[in-house]
């Protein structure tokens, strides 16, 4: 059986009225995978914090649109990128759990 359209999109959150800021610290934390990602940008409208944006021009010399990245310290956890990216594009990002963020990148998140 065929979803409908308004099936189809019932898993993409909602786009924020209101740009918050973080108020705990997360359990889980996004994490795009740089190499899966187009550039396309989908994701970043549906940031409630709006911690999502573009790497460096420089850091990648081969690619045309350059993938993006989370702003770790910003994130609050919410899983919308993660639902925009899986359903609208490619599937990108997902949630890490933030003590393995941490141990991975060497990084505290406050």
């Amino acid at each position: 059986m065929i979803k409908g359209k308004r099936d189809f999109y019932s898993t993409v959150p909602k786009m924020p009225r209101v740009i918050l800021s973080k108020k705990k610290t997360p359990k889980l934390v996004a994490e795009v995978d740089e190499a899966n990602c187009t550039g396309c940008q989908v994701c970043v409208p549906f940031c409630p914090v709006d911690c999502i944006e573009p790497v460096a021009a420089d850091k990648y010399s081969d690619v045309t649109i350059p993938p993006v990245h989370v702003r770790y310290n910003e994130c609050i956890g919410c899983r919308a990128c993660v639902r925009a990216c899986a359903q609208l594009t490619w599937d990108a990002i997902r949630m890490v759990d933030k003590a393995e963020f941490e141990e991975k990148h060497g990084v505290t998140i406050e």
